[in-house]
């Protein structure tokens, strides 16, 4: 089995798949990417056996084979040539030899029948929409997932296709995270992927309209993005119910100007508890005033002139959540609603609930 081929032929395949690979396995094979030549293609898979990455690209070649390569060292090799490259790679026995002009490299390689594939899988629901809109219901609402909590249903985002819409919501229950999109879709599923399978499909969406093909079944997500296939195991789980933790908007509705209102905000933190990291909101008339302490005894002070009128109100909030939600809406203005100070606080556009906050206050 032989392959020739350029530089940027293999790399950009390898790049699409690589980050799957995690550098301690409890598989030695895991380390690797399988690499299967056939029909004039070929077809790199990597896997961590909850994360499955398959891109297939052309190439002129009639061999045929498989075998598994060192993932990080064939891509670290490929990275340091030199921009369109000429690359010879050969196997003899369980060693690969990539050769570049004067460059040599002898790789170890492991069986390919040692490498774990997934089994032909059964999906219950498929619909299709642009990457664009998959890719910005994600980035607007990970931030919120869990970190190794004991809720393993949290440490994931919760893909909730109903209604026409397909709905994309995190919590860590501290806060929460939803943005939703208008879909066309046969059926209704709810899945919560995990953490590093959200984290990679973000990474490997395009801002394009080009289309996402998504698969959902009982026990995986699939989707598929021109060449390249993500597959994705589910959490079991049950996720809370969201539709009651957004609070419809509260008493106190507040306008303020979404950019002035997160830099003072980012100017308040600097000077905030470096653990709690809590500030403190005194609404007034038409005036919102940030204050942040920490146990060295210094403080901040910030006045942000606000549309509001009403009974004043006093609340504590951690300033990271507050930075993250403002940083994940878009627009000029942002709307907050209040009722009172052990209530949470809602975060949205004017003019759209296609994407809403829900940030718990704390005691400070």
């Amino acid at each position: 089995m032989k392959l020739e081929i350029q530089r940027e032929q293999l790399l950009k395949p390898l790049q699409n798949v690589v980050n799957v690979v995690e550098r301690r396995q409890t598989l030695p094979v895991l380390a690797n990417v399988l690499l299967e030549m056939h029909d004039n293609a070929f077809t790199l898979t990597a896997t961590d056996l909850e994360v499955e990455l398959v891109t297939r690209a052309s190439v002129i070649t009639s061999d045929s084979g498989e075998v598994t390569l060192p993932a990080r060292k064939l891509f670290d090799i490929l990275r340091n040539l030199p921009e369109e490259a000429a690359i010879q790679l050969g196997f003899d026995g369980e060693r690969a030899v990539l050769k570049s002009g004067r460059s040599r490299f002898t790789l170890a390689t492991l069986p390919a029948a040692d490498f774990p594939t997934l089994d032909e899988i059964p999906f219950d629901l498929e619909l299709s929409l642009p990457q664009r809109t998959l890719k910005t219901l994600i980035e607007k609402t990970q931030f919120a997932m869990a970190q190794q909590d004991v809720r393993y249903y949290l440490n994931g985002l919760l893909l909730d296709c109903v209604d026409g819409e397909l709905r994309a919501v995190a919590t860590d229950g501290h806060r929460l995270a939803y943005a939703c999109a208008a879909v066309t879709a046969a059926a209704a599923a709810q899945v919560i992927v995990p953490r590093k399978g959200v984290q990679e499909l973000a990474r490997l969406l395009a801002d394009s309209d080009e289309p996402a093909q998504v698969r959902i079944g009982t026990n995986h997500i699939q989707v598929v993005i021109g060449d390249i296939r993500f597959t994705s195991k589910l959490i079991d789980g049950k996720f809370p119910d969201y539709q009651r933790v957004i609070p419809r908007e509260g008493r106190r509705v507040v306008l303020a100007d979404r950019l002035v209102l997160r830099t003072a905000l980012t100017r308040t933190a600097i000077l905030s508890n470096e653990k709690y990291r809590g500030v403190r909101l005194q609404l007034d008339n038409w005036l919102l005033r940030v204050q942040a302490h920490n146990p060295e005894q210094e403080e901040a002070e910030e006045e942000v002139e606000v549309n509001y009128s009403g009974d004043g109100l006093e609340i504590g909030f951690n300033v990271a959540y507050l930075l993250d939600a403002l940083g994940a809406l878009d627009g000029e203005l942002v709307k907050l609603s209040f009722n009172d100070a052990n209530s949470s606080c809602l975060l949205q556009n004017p003019d759209s609930e296609d994407c809403r906050y829900v940030i718990m206050p704390m005691r400070l």
